[in-house]
């Protein structure tokens, strides 16, 4: 925690008060609490969690800068495969968890300039302030386009064009699971002092401990399993009639999850443009994350009918989408205007920055394949090698 800015006196009165109400719950659950309801309660909890609060957290000035923040170029070429799928299926975008509103916002400008605009665009938040922030940029941004913007409350019983998330997944709960000697372990939260430390217990039967038991990924080795995650895309594959499903966030799949390199797992915090590893730190001030494990994503979508359409680096998508004709747009000659683009095309290509550890994965009913953001450098097979067999 010394690492980490010292929170102003209003935020650290915030913090604590998180820290009572999760306090208290584990007091009235017996000492002792799943890490992925410690972690709905740090990031979720009306007007106290992480992304229920008032404080920002996309961009310069919050905890982190995703992609859409980062470079237009990035949703327009999202917007190039959105209108790929449009023209296959009709329909509207529903985009899950839209954090500042610069992805829809860009998606929206770019699918007007291709006139592919849908007569919808449903966003699906569960933050109210998150939503006004949305509307906000929306507003200012592409006024002449709001009136096609919904936001909604739970998801529809029927899904028909595109569903799409960017970094939505990495931060559903997880639970943490240790395989020891002894056995296997879910790693739990409990109260020490005023603050919070981890405990473990003895993992009962049930669905983690199926997941568990069948990915036995050697002794004294802790990782992360989102039950939540493979149950989402499991619902919206359910409830898709003809479409596609498209995430994009940063992980492996399951070989490379649960690799022995990654023993200690893939949690991770993230404060004022800072990466720290202690969840318990300040909770409500830090987001809380964990790597993707997208054969678990697939297998989610293959349980309710889907085809697993594509699966690719951020890097092969956005070329195969237009990333460097976007880019050729821009006269060298107006370097005010082409070196800001491509010191961001940079960053979104390099594998060194989000090209390699970030992927996009596209799971589908009725539409056919190839899409545009796959046609070269499809990865599908490595989600199924190894311990990582698809499993119904």
């Amino acid at each position: 925690m010394s690492s980490l800015p010292e929170p102003d006196p209003a935020a650290r009165a915030h913090s604590e008060r998180l820290a009572d109400l999760i306090r208290e719950e584990i007091r009235a659950a017996g000492g002792w609490i799943p890490f992925s309801r410690y972690m709905e309660l740090a990031l979720y909890a009306p007007r106290l969690g992480y992304y229920s609060a008032g404080a920002r957290k996309f961009g310069a000035a919050g905890d982190f800068v995703t992609a859409p923040e980062m470079s237009p170029l990035f949703a327009r070429c999202v917007a190039r495969q959105a209108a790929q799928v449009l023209a296959k299926t009709g329909g509207g975008v529903l985009e899950l968890g839209a954090g500042s509103g610069a992805l829809a916002s860009h998606v929206l400008v770019e699918l007007e300039r291709l006139d592919a605009l849908p007569a919808h665009y449903d966003i699906l938040e569960v933050s109210a302030d998150l939503r006004e922030r949305q509307a906000s940029l929306l507003g200012a941004t592409a006024p002449h386009l709001l009136d096609r913007v919904r936001w909604l409350d739970r998801l529809p019983a029927k899904l028909t064009g595109l569903v799409m998330g960017n970094e939505v997944l990495d931060a559903l709960p997880v639970n943490v699971v240790a395989w020891r000697d002894s056995g296997i372990f879910e790693r739990g939260v409990a109260a020490a002092g005023e603050g919070f430390a981890w405990d473990e217990r003895a993992m009962p039967p049930g669905a983690l401990m199926n997941a568990a038991s069948r990915l036995a990924p050697g002794q004294d080795f802790v990782s992360e399993i989102c039950l939540a995650a493979r149950a989402l895309v499991a619902g919206l594959a359910r409830n898709l009639e003809q479409g596609v499903l498209l995430f994009m966030d940063y992980g492996f799949g399951r070989a490379e999850y649960y690799h022995p390199q990654r023993a200690a797992g893939t949690l991770m915090c993230h404060c004022r443009h800072r990466a720290h590893d202690d969840p318990f730190a300040w909770p409500g001030l830090s987001d809380i994350t964990a790597h993707v494990d997208f054969t678990a994503i697939t297998e989610g979508g293959l349980s309710q009918g889907a085809q697993l359409l594509g699966y690719t680096t951020q890097a092969h998508f956005l070329v195969n989408c237009g990333i460097t004709d976007l880019l050729a747009g821009a006269s060298p000659e107006d370097a005010g205007r082409y070196l800001p683009l491509a010191t961001q095309a940079q960053k979104l290509l390099s594998p060194s920055e989000m090209g390699e550890l970030f992927k996009v994965i596209a799971l589908g009913k009725g539409v056919e394949a190839p899409l545009v953001g796959f046609s070269r450098g499809d990865r599908c097979r490595s989600l199924f090698t190894g311990k990582s067999m698809p499993l119904a």
